[in-house]
């Protein structure tokens, strides 16, 4: 790792204590202002044992876990994780200790409040400012792919495509193979020791097929030698299509590609419950006006119901009555000329004036609130695909059908991440299909809270798949 890499990690951690220092200040010169002019000796323990306490707390949390290849939003769901953590904490402890720092709940109070978003702007530009050193070259990690396999193939367009991630591929090695999508070819596995001999390689990407277990262990081999990161892919697409997780029984890594967190009664029920209080606070506060104002525009604009029914397949297959404001001209058609079902596509001319800035805004799909009430969808999941859509895509896509598995929901773990819209071209069914499953093999009701954060940032700076 890089002395730049190292000074980034180092401003993540160290950044936080003047950012707790000044929001325990700020408290109390808001809530004291005659105390600020003259703090104690408390005051000051007061602050050293916050500062202590946040970084207890964040090292439980993993707060400063290694993020820049994950969205921002993320970042601000443990942020928030942890400050709930830190908040408990440091209200104990003036507790306990209320004799000798005698720290009024007035002052945790604000200070929570202030260091929320200071602590948000900060890891924010750090964020940026470590964007920008990788765009210009400053600060990246290079790597070396073993194996030109789907696997090693995927990873090199996955980070020549997100820049951001800090990773630059050297080049590739592989037996059979001398060439991937442009990666530079470096020779075949046996000269692995040499490459690294002779190039600066921060890390290297074992891509090989299981099968060759002997190989792998050698490449392993030669990067302790040279003391070089490693880290291998599984080649497990044909289990679980990368949703698959890795778990240790004793010293064995074993794969477990079937057991889900909402197979938990206590992960369903804090779901549901979730959902239920969500939506309900949902309607109190936006849709009791904001749905009948959209719906009296519609009316005024374009012929036809209000409202769109469209038969869905939601868990175990189901059949369900999706509801969403209506965006498209009456008795439009579902089904083209070949038989197939007719996604709507950029300036389709199916789609109203109205019906265009209700999709770009996501709003088409409110009444869907009423679906997550009646329990047939959530409002984290899957999204639920039209029936005719179902039936081409489960022979055709691989592992299609266990989306199903769980509850389909108003937002996704793949809509987020840039797959809504149409899936017309190669491929994309297949890549919004393995989103979902890492979704539901790794369900976490923070992982939740991120989706809906990171849905409504879409919302308000807009999303170009979204027509």
């Amino acid at each position: 790792m890089s002395k730049r890499v190292n000074r980034y990690i180092v401003i993540r951690y160290l950044i936080d204590s003047p950012v707790i220092g000044i929001s325990y200040l700020s408290a109390i010169r808001l809530t004291d202002a005659q105390k600020f002019e003259s703090l104690s000796y408390g005051d000051y323990l007061f602050l050293l044992l916050s500062i202590a306490i946040w970084y207890i707390v964040a090292s439980f949390s993993h707060l400063y876990t290694e993020r820049r290849s994950n969205k921002f939003s993320e970042e601000i769901i443990f942020t928030v994780y942890t400050l709930m953590l830190f908040s408990i904490a440091l209200s104990s402890a003036s507790f306990f200790l209320q004799k000798e720092l005698n720290v009024d709940a007035g002052i945790i109070g604000w200070m929570l409040l202030i260091a929320f978003p200071l602590l948000i702007a900060t890891k924010y530009m750090i964020r940026k400012y470590l964007h920008a050193a990788i765009h210009q070259g400053r600060l990246y990690d290079n790597l070396l792919i073993v194996g030109a396999t789907n696997s090693g193939m995927h990873f090199y367009e996955t980070i020549n495509k997100y820049y951001y991630y800090g990773y630059k591929c050297i080049g590739f090695v592989d037996d059979h193979t001398p060439a991937m999508n442009g990666c530079p070819y470096k020779g075949r596995v046996q000269d692995l020791g040499t490459i690294l001999k002779k190039e600066r390689v921060d890390e290297v990407i074992i891509a090989l097929p299981n099968q060759e277990s002997a190989r792998i262990r050698d490449c392993i081999d030669v990067c302790d030698q040279y003391a070089t990161k490693t880290r291998i892919i599984p080649d497990a697409f044909q289990f679980a299509a990368a949703t698959a997780q890795v778990n240790n029984i004793g010293l064995l890594p074993v794969l477990n590609i079937r057991s889900l967190p909402l197979d938990k009664i206590e992960n369903q029920a804090l779901k549901r419950t979730f959902d239920i209080l969500f939506s309900l606070s949902y309607f109190i506060l936006l849709g009791s006006w904001l749905m009948p104002l959209i719906a009296l525009v519609i009316k005024l604009t374009s012929k036809g119901p209000i409202i769109f029914k469209q038969e869905r397949w939601g868990l175990n297959n189901e059949k369900i009555i999706c509801y969403k404001f209506r965006t498209m001209v009456h008795d439009s058609a579902d089904i083209d000329q070949n038989g197939l079902y007719n996604q709507a596509s950029k300036d389709d001319p199916r789609v109203t004036p109205i019906g265009a800035l209700l999709r770009k805004t996501n709003m088409d799909e409110l009444p869907q609130f009423w679906n997550v009430l009646l329990g047939n969808m959530s409002v984290v999941g899957p999204r639920p695909h039209p029936t005719p859509l179902n039936l081409e895509s489960m022979h055709t896509v691989d592992n299609y059908m266990l989306r199903h598995i769980v509850l389909p929901g108003i937002t996704g773990w793949a809509q987020v991440n840039g797959f809504r819209g149409e899936t017309r071209k190669e491929g994309s069914m297949q890549q919004r299909v393995d989103f979902d499953l890492y979704y539901i093999h790794r369900w976490t009701f923070w992982l939740d809270c991120q989706i809906i954060l990171q849905t409504v940032i879409n919302i308000l700076r807009g999303d170009q798949n979204a027509y």
